[in-house]
């Protein structure tokens, strides 16, 4: 039996369209980019999430030369909200890269996590992929990887 798979997104066409407190997350996810240890692919990457309480944390990509040892922006970010904010639930996460020219989409490792922090919260919570000038958001990441993996 065939059957279709679609989902909503929304997409901007310029970061001002997005609420003040979205462009907050998307430009510490931009600030974070500087911090990313990338010397082979030169490719840094920086994730914000806003939790419930309202603080925002960061965190970039890290690169090893003992390949594929490196983390990224995402599970970074992730882990550490996992290990130190597990009671303040994310309701935003972006994420961003420089070179900037187009959206910064997670990897399928990061959408997997993601998702796992989602069902161990027990809340969806919008995901904002952005460029320097665009931005693609969805609202929950079960989104980005509808089959996902479960135990």
């Amino acid at each position: 039996m065939e059957k279709q798979l679609s989902f909503k997104y929304e997409h901007c066409d310029h970061l001002s369209e997005l609420s003040e407190s979205d462009r907050e997350v998307v430009a510490e996810a931009r600030k974070a980019t500087a911090k990313a240890h990338a010397p082979y692919s030169h490719f840094h990457v920086g994730a914000a999430a806003r939790l419930r309480s309202g603080k925002i944390l960061s965190a970039s990509n890290f690169e090893s030369e003992v390949y594929p040892a490196g983390l990224c922006a995402e599970r970074s970010l992730l882990f550490y909200l996992e290990a130190n904010y597990a009671d303040d639930p994310i309701e935003v996460l972006a994420i961003a890269s420089d070179p900037a020219e187009r959206e910064c989409y997670p990897c399928g490792q990061c959408r997997q996590v993601l998702v796992d922090v989602e069902r161990r919260q027990g809340s969806p919570f919008r995901v904002i992929m952005s460029s320097r000038d665009t931005a693609t958001m969805v609202d929950s990441a079960t989104l980005l990887l509808p089959f996902t993996f479960v135990l």
